[in-house]
């Protein structure tokens, strides 16, 4: 559990630095950010992953509509999310688009799985949307009071585009962990999902992505977000999978809007709010109640004291055993035995 959130994390921190990348290529569209760093990425999961790939084809195939659900997910992530940060702003956009995906996951996960949510994932679900909620607050208050402010109409639209962004990442993120929880490793499954979701990218890197081959910054760009935050941290993602149900992973990932925000005040200048600053702190203590260990209470005397056997359970535990099962007892002589030994 503890290996699983620490791989979440440190992808979700690799995923926070796309915004501030994606402003060092001005003149690069979302679609073509978007195409090329998960197209791009997915494709190179699934080079490294083909023998992983090759050897599960037969489990693959049997889960053949959940791969394509998730990669149809994965296809449809990036050009809602890069859209969305580009309509409504990078912060506004990276906070609807992961704050919205723990609530689609737990609706999947309830709705398909039948799972329950503890009131642990409540309690730091409701910490996380919180912070959440008022960095995206304190975002859009100042991204509409300075001379370039976004009209309504914009800002509606990139919401839109969030939400739809937050639940194909909630889409495919249940995806990879069905496929890993039913024997599948997540090299196959990650490299199988995002591999397929790359080749449809394609198309639209190749329609789109003339700017990116423009300038060697501009390619930069490209490469560092297809190699890094994608690929290195979908890596991490299918790990965390492995060990952490989709609902808490996408939990997990709010941090990347409270990096995505930390990043834009250090390296980009722009201005946090206080209001900002107390929606990192909620943030921050979501993070601490799903990855805090928890305690188990310790055995009571009544349940430590074992009760002796009777000599029903006793008789029980001997046959139950047979034959010879007890290290270092005798075999019991059965008719077969003692005619074989003639």
């Amino acid at each position: 559990m503890r290996v699983g959130s620490l791989c979440v994390l440190v992808a979700s921190v690799l995923w926070g630095t796309t915004g501030t990348a994606a402003t060092f290529a001005p003149a690069v569209g979302p679609l073509a950010i978007g195409a090329a760093a998960m197209g791009l990425g997915g494709l190179l999961q699934a080079l490294v992953a083909a023998p992983c790939i090759a050897r599960e084809m037969s489990a693959l195939r049997a889960q053949r509509g959940v791969v394509v659900l998730g990669a149809l997910a994965v296809a449809a992530y990036p050009l809602a999310f890069y859209t969305s940060m580009h309509l409504a702003g990078v912060a506004a956009g990276t906070v609807v688009s992961i704050g919205s995906a723990p609530l689609a996951s737990a609706v999947i996960e309830r709705v398909v799985d039948g799972r329950r949510l503890t009131r642990r994932w409540t309690t730091g679900a409701a910490l996380g949307l919180s912070g959440t909620v008022l960095l995206c607050v304190a975002e859009a208050a100042q991204a509409h009071s300075g001379p370039g402010a976004r009209s309504v109409r914009s800002t509606v639209l990139g919401v839109g585009l969030g939400l739809a962004a937050g639940f194909t990442y909630a889409l495919y993120s249940w995806a990879a962990h069905r496929l890993i929880s039913r024997g599948v490793t997540s090299g196959a499954a990650m490299g199988a999902v995002f591999g397929l979701g790359g080749l449809l990218l394609v198309p639209v890197l190749l329609s789109t992505g003339a700017p990116l081959v423009g300038s060697w910054s501009h390619a930069a760009v490209g490469t560092y977000m297809a190699l890094v935050p994608m690929f290195i941290g979908y890596v991490l993602f299918g790990w965390g999978l492995a060990h952490v149900p989709a609902s808490t992973a996408t939990t997990l990932s709010l941090l990347e809007p409270a990096v995505a925000a930390v990043l834009a005040v250090f390296v980009v200048g722009e201005r946090l709010p206080l209001l900002g600053w107390t929606g990192i702190a909620l943030v921050v203590g979501c993070l601490a109640v799903l990855t805090t260990p928890t305690r188990t209470a310790p055995p009571t005397r009544t349940a430590a004291r074992a009760a002796p056997p009777t000599p029903t359970a006793a008789r029980a535990a001997v046959s139950a055993a047979e034959p010879g099962e007890w290290a270092g007892s005798p075999q019991k002589e059965t008719p077969a035995r003692q005619r074989a030994e003639r």
